[in-house]
């Protein structure tokens, strides 16, 4: 009996010690979360001498829009498009930045993303400071990129990727055939070709010839721009890829795309002697995570505003998701700004391929009312196509990139017949309806022509209101609209010609327009919707829905191979009739 009592009183001490040690953690942990949280003001220094570090190896969204779990849970930031350029404008001007150091191997992103880094980096070199590249080895957008520095490296056993720009669509019709399944196709634009993997074994002519238009403006903006900084012509360089010349790093090297094969810690020896550092260890490096957090002093009057508005993603019905554009949540973000007096003028930044063509003209509606108040500029990213174009023709002015992708001026429907393959499993479906349509959209029969003439003509109503609130915004004809629309895909510089864009510029140049147009000479930039910080974030992702954690997770463990979820993800949200790029979009 005296070993029991012993035992089972040394079991309690046990249990008592470890949840004394379990709660001290467990507050430890709280403290942290809660310091992390409220803790929303910057406070990092930049110390003399420092160089930006920018690795810009993972995914680039357009805007910061929630700072994550503080660092004690394993969270970390995610930085975005408005955040990288903000930096790299303030480091121009920084006294304590001598220059910087940039490791792009990989690039993340799309051409017109890589355009706007390029440019601000660019105007970054007018200040006299130095910016160096070194890469292990670099991607073609990498090296796009990398080609404005002032000397560029390689490692010795590295690389440049240049072999030109080629796009792939991969078709499944046969793999329908076999399964039994039938995709009904009702669209309207010969160059409509989101449902050509559905129905062809290959690409359609009329899809032939957009893709090759859009790749080869793509691919010549590239050529020009690598010409310019390497001061090596374009004839020269098509000759480069076409050979594929840059075999290694000496060849990249005596073609004059880089300035010197080196290792790393060689480069970086350099670097400490550009900054009189006592070792490589002692170079005062910052990074993008903590250089965004350095206080930068308000710019511009308070009262007098000028907002960017970011909407990033598919267009959906509803509020949306991460990564979607909901129509009652932008909606409702353009409506604020409308009615917020100290918001003088708005810049719609848009990176779309479309979506849902109903949210699309629900958007539409506030971007013409908020137009009818104050001036709205749109910011096309790197895809603002389809519903995405939709959303923007309404605006005073549109700007975009060269190698933006916009366009795709078109509508679709697809509706499924699986009796195929409800047949093939022995699976039959009976059905009981009290009209000769009440079924429609089923997929265990094929459609009737009723069927098919009445979403054919909803189409028609849909594309026919699509053009004409383009002719309206563009001050163009329906005729005109029409024949550059069809669902064909434009780059931006074609998109210029063509009369669908005003400029050709980023952010900045939307920003300035805005301005010149509210007739503002002191004012301040504000990105809306503002990331979500503190507390509110925390329980946000503790409490958010299901999808958003199982997006996050997933995000976190595929990487770049993340996007292949999100298409998948898609196309299981699309209902209704669509107003969405024709595929989508991999340039390689």
């Amino acid at each position: 009996m005296k070993q029991f009592f012993k035992f089972f009183l040394a079991s309690c001490l046990g249990f008592l010690v470890s949840f004394i040690a379990l709660g001290a953690i467990g507050v430890w942990i709280i403290s942290a979360v809660a310091t992390s949280a409220v803790n929303d003001e910057p406070n990092v220094d930049v110390d003399d001498n420092s160089i930006l570090y920018l690795t810009l190896n993972n995914a680039i969204v357009d805007h910061t829009t929630s700072e994550g779990l503080p660092s004690v849970l394993g969270g970390s930031s995610a930085i975005g498009l408005d955040d990288i350029l903000a930096s790299i404008k303030y480091a121009k001007t920084d006294d304590h930045i001598k220059g910087i150091f940039i490791e792009a191997s990989s690039l993340n992103t799309g051409m017109a993303t890589v355009e706007e880094l390029r440019n601000s980096l660019l105007d970054f070199k007018t200040s006299g400071k130095f910016i160096i590249a070194y890469s292990d080895y670099y991607t073609q957008g990498g090296y796009y990129l990398s080609s404005i520095a002032d000397k560029i490296y390689v490692n010795p056993m590295g690389g440049v990727e240049f072999k030109g720009l080629s796009a792939e669509l991969v078709f499944i019709k046969g793999t329908l055939e076999k399964l039994g399944v039938e995709p009904q196709i009702i669209r309207h634009g010969k160059f409509k070709s989101a449902i050509e993997p559905l129905i062809n074994d290959k690409m359609s002519e009329s899809n032939r010839l957009q893709t090759r238009t859009y790749i080869g403006s793509l691919w010549n903006k590239m050529l020009d721009g690598v010409s310019k900084s390497r001061k090596i012509s374009v004839a020269d360089l098509q000759t480069i890829a076409n050979g594929l010349l840059i075999t290694d790093a000496k060849a990249a090297m005596d073609k004059k795309f880089v300035d010197g094969v080196k290792y790393k810690d060689e480069v970086l020896d350099m670097l400490k002697e550009k900054t009189g550092s006592e070792s490589i260890n002692k170079i005062n490096f910052i990074n993008l995570n903590n250089y965004v957090k350095v206080n930068k002093p308000t710019v511009g009057d308070r009262n007098k505003k000028v907002a960017v508005i970011f909407a990033e993603g598919s267009i959906v019905d509803g509020k949306g998701s991460d990564g979607d554009i909901g129509s009652v949540t932008l909606s409702r973000q353009l409506r604020s700004a409308r009615l917020d007096d100290k918001i003088k003028a708005v810049v719609l930044r848009i990176n779309s391929p479309g979506g849902s063509a109903l949210a699309s003209d629900v958007i539409w509606r506030e971007v013409l009312l908020l137009k009818k108040v104050k001036p709205v500029i749109v910011s096309m990213g790197n895809v603002a196509a389809s519903g995405g174009y939709y959303i923007a023709c309404a605006a005073d002015t549109i700007v975009a990139q060269p190698n933006t992708i916009t366009g795709s001026i078109g509508v679709f429907g697809v509706l499924w017949n699986a009796k195929g393959l409800t047949d093939k499993l022995g699976v039959s479906v009976d059905t009981v309806k009290t009209g000769a349509m009440a079924d429609l959209g089923t997929a265990s029969r094929a459609m009737t022509e009723p069927e098919r003439k009445y979403i054919q003509n909803q189409i028609e109503m849909i594309y026919d209101v699509f053009i004409g609130k383009v002719a309206d915004g563009r001050k163009m004809s329906k005729a005109d609209v029409d024949s550059i629309g069809q669902g064909r895909v434009w780059s931006g510089i074609d998109a210029k010609r063509i009369g669908l864009v005003d400029v050709l510029g980023g952010m900045d140049v939307a920003i300035n327009i805005a301005a010149k147009k509210a007739k503002l000479e002191d004012y301040s930039v504000v990105f809306l919707p503002r990331p979500e910080k503190g507390l509110t974030k925390l329980f946000k992702d503790l409490s958010g829905d299901d999808d958003d954690k199982v997006s996050k997770i997933m995000a976190k463990e595929l990487g770049p191979d993340y996007k292949y979820y999100q298409y998948l993800k898609n196309a299981r949200q699309i209902q209704g009739i669509q107003a969405r790029m024709p595929y989508e979009i991999e340039i390689h």
